[in-house]
């Protein structure tokens, strides 16, 4: 097992003989790190903390350390992290809290770009790229493939859907509906289906299309959302991702952009 003889590793974490420990990183007890996954040097990990396969880990990045919850206590909570993950420089992933089911979860194939900042709670999917300086307040749940700009920021229980794209510099208060193209500072306001993603993930035209359609109703309309609702039902060709979209409005409790 290729541990650098200047990290310090706790004889209790379970580490796995292919994974590549470098230079003054530092794992606690009640840490897993599985195969094949490097920390490249100065990387801080504390437990329980569950690392999967095949992810790297760039310097002074911090894993699973305590919530920055003024209400957290030091009670069990967790950090789990999935598989051909990237975390960059000076990534910081807080675990869990009591108040937010005591886990932090990221899950496979995604790149957390330098200085992006995990609070406790938060559920990341896969295939989802956080650019420089994202900070995700506590119990953000972000969905697949989603793209989140630069230095934008995320309001605490925010959710944001299923192939968003949210420009740089955007602050977010309020949910992200999936399949949109989302920015704004002060006037946050969708701009329609995120067309360049979807065209590159393979979905078909008449699907975009629909998604189109759905968000001019939703935003362009006049319409409130029950109405704008109302018409999609009544006028946009039905397909999984239209469903989608409306179960995402219909379970929201903070609100959606729109």
């Amino acid at each position: 097992m290729p541990i650098h003889p200047t990290a310090v590793v706790s004889p209790e974490a379970r580490i796995a003989a292919s994974a590549d420990i470098g230079p003054y990183c530092i794992i606690g007890p009640q840490v897993e790190i599985g195969e094949r996954t490097r920390l490249m040097a100065h990387v801080y990990v504390e437990g329980p903390t569950w690392i999967g396969e095949d992810n790297i880990f760039f310097p002074y990045s911090t894993v699973g350390v305590a919530s920055q919850d003024l209400k957290y206590r030091g009670e069990w909570a967790e950090t789990r992290i999935g598989n051909r993950n990237r975390i960059r420089e000076f990534v910081t992933i807080h675990r869990g809290t009591e108040g937010g089911g005591r886990l932090t979860s990221i899950g496979d194939d995604n790149l957390l770009m330098a200085y992006v900042h995990i609070a406790h709670d938060v559920r990341v999917g896969d295939h989802v790229v956080l650019a420089n300086g994202v900070t995700v307040g506590g119990h953000v749940v972000i969905g697949d493939w989603a793209v989140i700009g630069a230095f934008t920021g995320l309001h605490q229980f925010c959710r944001v859907g299923r192939h968003a794209m949210i420009g740089g510099y955007s602050v977010i208060t309020q949910d992200v509906l999936p399949y949109s193209l989302t920015c704004g500072q002060r006037d946050v306001k969708v701009y329609g289906a995120n067309r360049t993603g979807l065209v590159r993930r393979g979905f078909p035209e008449a699907t975009i299309e629909s998604l189109q359609r759905a968000f001019r109703l939703l935003t362009r309309s006049g319409l409130n959302t029950s109405q704008a609702v109302a018409r999609i039902r009544e006028e946009v060709p039905p397909c999984p991702e239209i469903e989608e979209l409306l179960e995402f409005i219909a379970a929201s409790e903070r609100g959606v952009i729109k």
